[in-house]
């Protein structure tokens, strides 16, 4: 599903085109998405413009004047700039929403498992439900070695599973989890309370790097995952150990071991991680 990376670079990808435009129209063909998607929202966007797109987590925050609008993209969502010819393009089976702006601008939301959601608040951001929970950025500077050192503390739950829970820090996903505890040198079912703090620290740098890498490539082309450009990411070339059970490690050359771990694929070296 788009991680973090690929939420940001659907952002980057939008903002330049979609802010400062008004809304012409909402047109919603199916609503039933993870949440239905509010029958009021149409009527509140239109004609007003949007300000501004940020990033919370996985959500995508288009603020209006008077609220704000939290687009997810569930497993495999995407969303994409429709302008000039194919703004003609007539809408497939799994294109549920358009929002058409001022300008010849049209954002197009496609999500054939229909695991995305679109809704509307006028509530604070911070007190949103969704929101209230989630944990630090992991590219600010909140999430620093002292915030998850003292996290991991007194944890047997393996680090893994720690650092991909978004109440200790949002966007670490399964494919960054695993690239970053490679790069530490961290097995992913180390237990977290038994991780020193200069490991802990070796960690959040590489954490931060990792997900800084697939955001500047683009995202992880996974499925049919693609930015608000319409293009594919390209993170997955770069790949040390997700997806590369068996094969040699890069380092040492030895076979990666692909377990189970909270349901998930985790691969990772003997040799290289401790």
């Amino acid at each position: 599903m788009p991680e973090l990376p690929e939420v940001e670079t659907t952002r980057r990808g939008l903002e330049p085109h979609v802010v400062g435009r008004t809304v012409k129209s909402l047109v919603v063909r199916n609503p039933n998405l993870r949440w239905p998607v509010p029958a009021e929202l149409a009527a509140a966007i239109s004609g007003k413009k949007l300000k501004a797109i940020e990033r919370r987590g996985k959500y995508l925050l288009l603020h209006f004047a008077n609220g704000t609008a939290l687009w997810h993209l569930g497993m495999s969502g995407s969303l994409r700039v429709l302008q000039g010819e194919l703004l003609k393009q007539p809408a497939a089976v799994h294109d549920h929403v358009d929002l058409v702006l001022s300008g010849g601008v049209a954002v197009r939301f496609t999500d054939p498992r229909r695991f995305g959601a679109l809704l509307w608040t006028t509530e604070p951001l911070a007190e949103h439900p969704l929101l209230a929970h989630l944990g630090p950025e992991p590219l600010t500077d909140a999430f620093n070695a002292n915030y998850l050192y003292a996290k991991t503390r007194k944890r047997s739950q393996p680090i893994k599973t720690l650092i991909m829970d978004s109440k200790v820090v949002v966007g670490v996903g399964n494919i960054y989890a695993n690239e970053a505890l490679f790069a530490a040198g961290i097995r992913p079912g180390t237990g977290a309370g038994r991780l020193s703090k200069p490991k802990i620290a070796a960690l959040v740098e590489e954490i931060k790097k990792v997900l800084a890498s697939a955001i500047t490539q683009g995202g992880t082309t996974l499925r049919d995952f693609t930015g608000g450009d319409g293009k594919p990411g390209y993170f997955a070339q770069r790949l040390s150990v997700y997806g590369r059970g068996g094969k040699p490690c890069r380092i040492c050359s030895q076979p990666l071991v692909e377990v189970r771990m909270g349901n998930r694929s985790t691969v990772y070296c003997r040799q290289c991680q401790k």
